[in-house]
């Protein structure tokens, strides 16, 4: 047979690696923030104040020496009107 050698060769370890998942929980905590928003919006109320006022209307001296309307019916009183 062939002669032999005085001292063996060794080859370096082959790994045959097998890789298991374990679970484990680690929580994640996302905070949530409500917010209740009050916005003011200006809305106009009108109020209404009621005013009376008192006019006088003078039809004027009407005298028959004086040359006043007293003739003239159609015509009467509107000498001295301050609205028309």
């Amino acid at each position: 047979m062939y002669g032999c050698v005085g001292t063996p060769i060794c080859c370096p370890p082959q790994y045959c690696v097998r890789d298991y998942c374990t679970p484990r929980i680690v929580p994640v905590i996302h905070p949530v923030v409500n917010v209740n928003r009050y916005n003011v919006v200006n809305v106009p109320q009108h109020y209404y104040q009621p005013m009376t006022t008192n006019v006088v209307v003078d039809p004027g001296q009407s005298y028959a020496g004086y040359g006043g309307n007293v003739g003239n019916v159609g015509n009467s009183g509107y000498n001295n009107r301050l609205f028309f």
